[in-house]
């Protein structure tokens, strides 16, 4: 599908979608609950999709309707075939929770998914009791447990995921565990999954995110769980705002452990105006955003790296060389994501330069042009932001990619355009 976005102005106010991070994290831990589950404001994105199709078939029963997913967990979990589709965090963290099973289970991916590596899973699985073998490092992943637990070394240098979902299964092993990781990146996800692992009636002792002590034998609760807005999807209309209009988004906790929450900072970095409102619940508000003279920063984007994409467009719109920091968390995403920011934001005048670890964007006018989003959502986003401040607008081939995460997407910005 190709986008047209034309250069608006912004304004009005809009609600954020679900986070599907948190919704991934709570279906998963459903299967493995005693009793019924009903997760309110749930996403429906093609990543929370995808996780709810595979803990059917672990044999959780699912009923679906607009306002609510509720989730009964099987007695025992069932061997199958999942389908993570294009959804890394589905991948490795629904890979040990398969490892409980005493049955076989095959897990394979679709798109992307099938060309990024996999072999992180391997010994630590087999270490913890399982049985697990790849196609050469990638997809599809054979695994049989059961996982019994133990000592563990885990290599956090590339994406927390892994670790995520070693924490949610491993309490439902039969030993006690420890689980030592290495150069761990993304802590906030790593919060995030222990809030919600202790939300369902279970505790992990977190020290320092290099030993995480487990005891086993648990059972999670089951409990009814409200999904807070995703920081992610916001960080692409806040910025919108503040390069070209006046923006209000709700349904955000303003205390959320969600990595992207940093937005705020960086916007106010740039030198936008920021307002927080707090609502009836004092966590959760609205963030409104209004463009000003932006200036040149620097920003270390290595524990919330899915904010490279939206930060490239506010670069763009400063006078002056931005650095951000954090390239090598780019690798193995939905795309090269480094790679393909540089080549394909050169299309429409930002010039991007990438000196090891730093990204460097230099601030300028936005052109006309045709983006290709690789199939990667957030580049998608990101050309559909800049097109508002360029000079004719911008076409983006393989639109259809912001259904991973955000179906909504071109409809919200919609309601906040209108044209010059």
């Amino acid at each position: 599908m190709i986008k047209k976005i034309t250069p608006s102005k912004i304004s009005g106010e809009i609600k954020a979608p679900s986070s599907k991070s948190y919704m991934q994290r709570a279906v998963a831990i459903a299967v493995l609950a005693n009793g019924k589950t009903t997760i309110h404001n749930p996403s429906f994105c093609n990543d929370a999709m995808s996780a709810i199709a595979m803990a059917k078939e672990l044999g959780a029963e699912i009923k679906i309707n607009q306002e609510e997913v509720v989730i009964t967990g099987p007695k025992t979990i069932c061997g199958g075939n999942l389908n993570a589709g294009e959804s890394g965090l589905g991948i490795r963290m629904f890979s040990p929770i398969s490892a409980l099973s005493n049955e076989h289970i095959n897990i394979t991916g679709e798109g992307s998914l099938k060309n990024r590596p996999v072999n992180m899973l391997e010994e630590p699985l087999k270490s913890l009791g399982a049985e697990i073998s790849t196609n050469n490092s990638f997809l599809p992943i054979k695994i049989k447990g059961p996982l019994s637990g133990g000592k563990v070394k885990v290599d956090g240098s590339i994406s927390s995921q892994f670790l995520s979902g070693l924490l949610i299964a491993l309490p439902l092993a039969e030993k006690d565990s420890v689980v030592e990781v290495n150069s761990l990146q993304s802590k906030p996800y790593v919060d995030m999954t222990l809030e919600i692992i202790h939300h369902f009636g279970v505790s992990i002792e977190n020290h320092n995110y290099e030993n995480f002590i487990i005891n086993g034998g648990k059972k999670y609760t089951a409990k009814d769980y409200m999904v807070e807005g995703d920081w992610s999807a916001a960080a692409f209309h806040l910025v919108a705002a503040a390069i070209a209009g006046d923006v209000s988004v709700s349904n955000l906790n303003l205390k959320s452990k969600q990595a992207d929450i940093k937005i705020i900072d960086v916007i106010k970095l740039a030198g936008a105006d920021v307002i927080f409102s707090k609502g009836n619940n004092k966590m959760v508000g609205s963030i409104s955003v209004s463009k000003n003279k932006l200036k040149a920063f620097n920003f270390d984007a290595t524990h919330c790296p899915d904010l490279f994409p939206p930060l490239v467009v506010l670069c763009a719109a400063c006078e002056g060389k931005s650095e951000i920091k954090g390239v090598d968390r780019l690798k193995h995403k939905e795309s090269e994501r480094a790679t393909v920011l540089k080549e394909e934001m050169a299309k429409i005048g930002i010039q991007i330069e990438i000196n090891g670890n730093i990204m460097i964007v230099n601030g300028g006018k936005i052109i006309s042009g045709t983006i290709d989003s690789h199939n990667d959502h957030r580049i998608a986003m990101a050309a559909a932001v800049a097109a508002l401040i360029s000079n004719k607008g911008i076409s983006i081939e393989g639109a259809e990619a912001i259904n991973k995460s955000y179906p909504e997407f071109f409809d919200d910005l919609a309601v906040l355009t209108s044209k010059q």
